[in-house]
C-alpha cells in the first residue's frame, strides 16, 4: 500500500496585521476563514495536522472533525519554529503540504494538483504569474530538515538550499497567491 500524504495547516499566527482572530473573521458564505480552509483542505486529504496557539484550540476543534490538532506553546518563535513543531508530529507520510489556516480561497482541485506532482524527494511550489504561491509540499526526504527549522522563515530556507529538488508547478488559481493579513485583504479578496 502506497504511503498517503497529508496535510499541515499552520494556524498559529498572532494576526497582528488583522486587529482580531483573522482565522475567524467571517466571510460572505458564513464560514470563517480557517473552516474554509480547513474544509477545502479536508477534500482531499484524509490525514491532516493542524497546529495552533492552545488558546485558539477550544474555537478551532468543533471546525474540523477528523483532523489532528497540535497545540504549540511557543507560536511567539515564529512559522519556522511552528512548522518544525508539526513535522515531528508527521505520520508515515510519502510527503506533505504544507498549507496556511489564512488561505481560504484556494481550490480544492489545486491541493490535488500539488499532490499529484510530489515526490518523496521533491518539493512543489505553485506558481500564478511568474509568482510563487502556497502551498507549498515537501517529500518526506525533507521532514528531518522541517523537524529542525527555527524563526520565521518557514520552509523557504529549504526551498533555498535545495534548488535542484523544487519543481514549479504552474496553477491557474489566485488563492495561492492571497492569505488574509488585513481586513482590507479579506474583503478584497472576496470580491474578486
Amino acid at each position: 500500500m502506497t504511503k498517503p500524504i497529508g496535510a499541515i495547516v499552520l494556524a498559529a499566527g498572532f494576526s497582528k496585521r488583522f486587529g482580531d482572530s483573522k482565522l475567524l473573521a467571517q466571510l460572505h458564505n458564513g464560514n470563517t476563514v480557517v473552516q474554509q480552509t480547513l474544509e477545502r483542505i479536508a477534500e482531499v486529504f484524509p490525514h491532516r495536522i493542524v497546529v495552533t496557539r492552545p488558546e485558539l484550540m477550544p474555537q478551532l476543534l468543533p471546525l474540523a472533525p477528523g483532523t489532528s490538532f497540535l497545540a504549540f506553546e511557543h507560536a511567539e518563535q515564529g512559522m519556522g519554529a511552528t512548522l518544525a513543531f508539526a513535522a515531528q508530529h508527521i505520520g508515515d507520510w510519502r510527503a506533505c503540504l504544507v498549507c496556511l489556516g489564512d488561505m481560504p480561497f484556494i481550490e480544492a482541485s489545486t491541493y490535488r494538483q500539488i499532490a499529484e506532482q510530489i515526490e518523496e524527494d521533491s518539493i512543489v511550489i505553485p506558481v500564478l504569474d511568474s509568482k510563487i504561491g502556497n502551498p507549498v509540499a515537501f517529500g518526506s526526504a525533507y521532514f528531518d530538515a522541517l523537524g529542525k527549522l527555527q524563526g520565521d522563515a518557514g520552509g523557504r530556507k529549504l526551498i533555498k538550499e535545495h534548488r535542484s529538488a523544487v519543481r514549479e508547478l504552474s496553477v491557474d488559481d489566485p488563492g495561492v497567491l492571497q492569505d488574509i493579513d488585513t481586513p482590507e485583504d479579506l474583503a478584497r479578496y472576496q470580491e474578486s
